[in-house]
């Protein structure tokens, strides 16, 4: 695989990978309905689509005399081979395909139909147009050169790939070389310890790199979707080495991937184990509260956290660090156009009966969402033009899937369906109800402006559900980059402001913009809020929580 391609596919790992969304439930059955929906529409509006079918003959005529002025969007790399372009019967070839493609979803965007049932079948039509493009076909001229480059050898090693994948991957094309990974090798390497255990989680402590660390420690606490190690990917990936050098004492939770025979696992059930968490993390540096940080559902655990302890009347946690957290769940996107109450419960019922919600399950379902990007990418490149699956290390990670319990799922979709944390009480938590407006620690809310997953809007509605000081940022990325965002990118960019209004048009419009990494804006932060520095730890943990298994410990090795 050329250095090109090869870079192509990482930064489209980079932008559509991560926070796999736990809630949302893409059923075959509601497909199929949307799909003899868009069917039905051809008959009952005959009229219309005969119109379209006339503009369609109109467009091919112009395709076929040399006429069209039909192209892919700036931004599609796959039609990037010159030939495409170059030569005459492959631009007829794209721009026939261009022209079905706009003609469908102008009939369907133009029909009588309602809204939702519009966006519904754009999402059926869009599936079904990627997968017939003709970069998907043998006749792709990349792939007709690398057939003629390797004598046919491309073409062998396709099928063998195609196999192993029926056999090992259910039938989906592989997105990374699994077999190039290790974690705790080359992944994870970070030195550190485990110095607490539970059923729930293990506390891993790092050990400091600096010879003096603030007093206020940093607890970390990853989605419970994914495995910790995201913030321990690689040396110059590693947010937890970031926060190393920034003389701050750096806590990860690792959370345990549950099995059957932990179901009833729920939301309070992480909470408890969190909170031991905390308690260990204050014993053993002395510190009478802890800075916070949370990813994604991660995010949220934190956040019922802090609103547990305001009803306490506790103030263990000094300030929150959210990354990518959606806690105001009225979303308006892709990822939510089937839901409904039928698909909620479904989604229930079924991690209720197998008693965990399988990871590798909801990967399939977030990859048909964006086909190309997670699918026939791979496609191409692992069947039609020979190569081996990428050798990267955020797909190993994303492909490192876990499995949620069947009652945490549960009490997500609940979250989903009710919206609680919008309102004071509506959500209880180990005994005691939450209002986010009582939770008065200073607040640190991270968004990406092309992140699919967790939009930068709903994550800036979530951020002003708190009671404290609030900061919103908002990255020039995707959703893993929102989290991955090292320094010495040089097209990182990011937009502040001290305000926070109503409207998040409203902060875009008047906030300012910053070039490189994020991170160094938070480390300014972060740092205000750690205390005054004294001398780093000569060891891990202390006599009650001696240092023990070695990072990155037990739970993220299990299967």
């Amino acid at each position: 695989m050329s250095n090109k391609n090869n870079d192509d596919l990482q930064r489209q790992a980079s932008e559509n990978t991560l926070g796999l969304n736990p809630v949302i439930g893409l059923r075959r059955k509601d497909l199929l309905t949307s799909a003899r929906m868009v069917l039905r529409q051809a008959i009952r509006q005959p009229l219309h689509s005969a119109k379209h079918v006339a503009h369609f003959g109109m467009e091919l005529k112009d395709v076929i005399f040399g006429k069209s002025g039909l192209q892919p969007e700036g931004d599609d790399r796959r039609f990037s081979d010159p030939a495409w372009s170059q030569n005459p019967l492959y631009r007829r070839y794209l721009q026939t395909y261009l022209a079905w493609r706009k003609e469908l979803h102008d009939w369907i965007g133009q029909s009588n139909l309602s809204d939702q049932d519009i966006s519904r079948g754009h999402f059926v039509i869009n599936l079904m147009t990627e997968a017939m493009a003709p970069t998907n076909t043998a006749a792709n001229p990349a792939a007709v050169k690398r057939f003629f480059e390797t004598g046919g050898k491309s073409l062998l090693d396709g099928l063998s790939n195609l196999a192993k994948d029926m056999v090992h991957n259910g039938g989906m094309p592989s997105q990374v070389n699994m077999e190039a990974f290790e974690v705790g090798k080359n992944l994870g390497t970070s030195e550190g310890s485990v110095v607490f255990r539970n059923d729930v989680l293990e506390l891993i402590q790092y050990r400091p790199i600096t010879e003096q660390v603030h007093e206020r420690p940093l607890l970390v606490v990853p989605p419970q979707i994914n495995k910790f190690y995201v913030f321990d990917l690689s040396p110059e990936k590693s947010l937890a080495r970031f926060c190393l050098r920034s003389t701050v004492q750096t806590f990860i939770v690792s959370w345990r991937n549950p099995t059957k025979a932990q179901r009833e696992w729920g939301l309070s059930t992480y909470i408890d184990a969190l909170k031991e968490a905390v308690d260990v993390v204050l014993a053993i540096t002395g510190s009478k509260d802890l800075n916070m940080l949370g990813a994604c559902s991660g995010g949220i655990t934190c956040t019922a956290l802090v609103g547990h302890y305001a009803a306490l009347g506790e103030t263990k946690v000094n300030a929150l660090t959210l990354l990518v957290s959606v806690l105001d769940t009225t979303l308006d996107t892709q990822v939510a156009l089937f839901v409904d109450e039928q698909t909620l419960e479904a989604a229930k019922r079924h991690s209720y009966q197998a008693g965990v919600l399988e990871g590798r399950d909801m990967a399939k379902v977030f990859a048909w969402m964006r086909p190309n990007d997670l699918i026939w990418n791979y496609w191409v490149n692992n069947y039609l033009l020979g190569n081996e699956p990428p050798v990267f290390d955020i797909l190993f990670w994303n492909n490192d899937t876990t499995r949620l319990p069947a009652a945490f799922h549960g009490d997500l979709i609940e979250m989903f369906k009710n919206n609680p944390l919008t309102r004071s009480d509506a959500l209880e938590v180990c005994g005691t109800p939450i209002d986010l407006k009582k939770v008065t620690a200073d607040i640190f809310s991270v968004a990406g402006t092309n992140d699919h997953i967790t939009p930068w809007m709903s994550c800036y509605k979530s951020a002003q559900l708190f009671g404290g000081k609030v900061e919103f940022l908002l990255s020039n990325s995707g959703h893993i980059q929102s989290i991955l965002n090292p320094p010495g990118n040089p097209k990182a960019r990011y937009m502040t402001s001290t305000e926070m209004p109503a409207l998040a048009t409203d902060w875009q419009e008047n906030s300012t913009k910053h070039t490189d990494s994020w991170w160094l804006y938070w480390q300014t932060w972060l740092e205000e809020r750690s205390g005054k520095l004294k001398k780093a730890p000569a060891s891990l943990g202390n006599k009650a929580y001696p240092a023990g298994e070695a990072a990155p410990g037990t739970y993220v090795h299990e299967r």
